[in-house]
């Protein structure tokens, strides 16, 4: 059973676990109505007025009030793809958030060989395909000890990541040369292994979104002004038969890796060193910080599964004896309070 607090409301921490499919921001936004209107995170007389004065049609408290009457947020965005733990933060949490950039991560990815996408990831549209019957997991495994320890990593083109002020992907979009080569930056790789490999025993495709003859002429712009060879072109497997749909081989990875790490980018590059392309598939982050997916240590703490914010939005139900509905005790259960 949850702590039950004797003064509120409470400022605090706690963690979600995120589906994919969503942004981030969609998800913390879909939780503020309910922290709003919760005494466990919103003054009583607050609380008051907004019973009277502030709610809508249908009883909905409405979006000014929501977002004025406690401030929310989290700490390390996940993109849509990706799911796992989100950290988020409530009234004074909020300045603890900072935190969670920087600390050491846990992600579980799978990589799928053979092609190469704009944005790393299955989200994106294909860049290139490449051979992949010849990678065995020998061959990955012995590639992966350069992928250990402190290393220098160059994000995607792709990116958000600005240069002299504008984004990576606006050059590669434009076909704007970039006016230097993209910065590296220097991440540590606490740990990197396989933990599955799946071979051709999948359901995982290739994206069928490819960019344009237009496009790639963009990209190879932008990048021959930093690249010896900038050319992007299929290299597809000799033997391959163009009547079927292919089955590349498929493997998961494990790694815990410092803050400001790009996964995406330790699938690209290793997918390279094998003589290969690849591209992640499926994005896990199962720890961030001291929140994970599965508490071990004594310090560790679990995650509020999203399941339980939906159903509370449809219908909070009934309180318990003390006054707190499922939501709420929940996120007692696993919230770390900031004074």
């Amino acid at each position: 059973m949850p702590k039950i607090p004797t003064t509120l409301p409470l400022s605090g921490l706690f963690a979600v676990y995120k589906p994919s499919g969503p942004p981030s921001m969609t998800i913390v936004n879909d939780i503020k109505p309910l922290i709003a209107r919760s005494r466990l995170f919103v003054e009583a007389e607050k609380l008051k007025n907004a019973n009277t004065s502030q709610k809508g049609k249908g009883g909905r408290y409405n979006k000014k009030y929501a977002r004025d009457a406690v401030k929310i947020g989290q700490g390390g965005t996940l993109d849509p793809l990706a799911d796992g733990v989100l950290v988020v933060g409530v009234g004074k949490g909020t300045k603890k958030l900072t935190d969670f950039l920087d600390c050491v991560k846990e992600y579980r990815t799978t990589c799928l060989l053979g092609c190469e996408t704009d944005s790393y990831d299955s989200e994106g549209a294909r860049v290139r395909l490449a051979p992949w019957k010849h990678v065995t997991r020998e061959q990955v495994e012995a590639s992966l000890e350069q992928f250990r320890g402190e290393i220098m990593q160059a994000p995607p083109i792709f990116s958000a990541l600005k240069m002299d002020g504008k984004p990576l992907y606006d050059y590669a979009r434009n076909g704007i040369p970039l006016p230097r080569p993209i910065e590296k930056r220097k991440v540590t790789v606490y740990s990197l292994d396989i933990v599955e490999w799946l071979g051709t025993d999948h359901d995982f495709r290739w994206p069928t979104k490819e960019l344009t003859d237009d496009q790639k002429k963009a990209m190879e712009k932008a990048l021959s002004s930093v690249a010896e060879d900038s050319t992007i072109k299929d290299e597809p497997e000799a033997e391959q038969d163009s009547s079927s749909t292919p089955v590349p081989t498929a493997f998961v990875l494990r790694m815990k890796v410092s803050g400001g790490t790009y996964v995406r980018s330790v699938v690209h590059d290793l997918a390279h060193v094998v003589g290969s392309a690849g591209h992640v598939v499926t994005l896990t982050r199962s720890r961030q910080g001291r929140y994970t997916l599965a508490p071990e240590e004594e310090d560790d703490r679990g995650c509020v599964p999203w399941e339980v914010f939906t159903k509370a939005a449809e219908n909070p139900g009934e309180p318990d004896a003390d006054g707190w509905v499922e939501w709420e005790r929940e996120v007692m259960d696993r919230m770390e309070v900031v004074n």
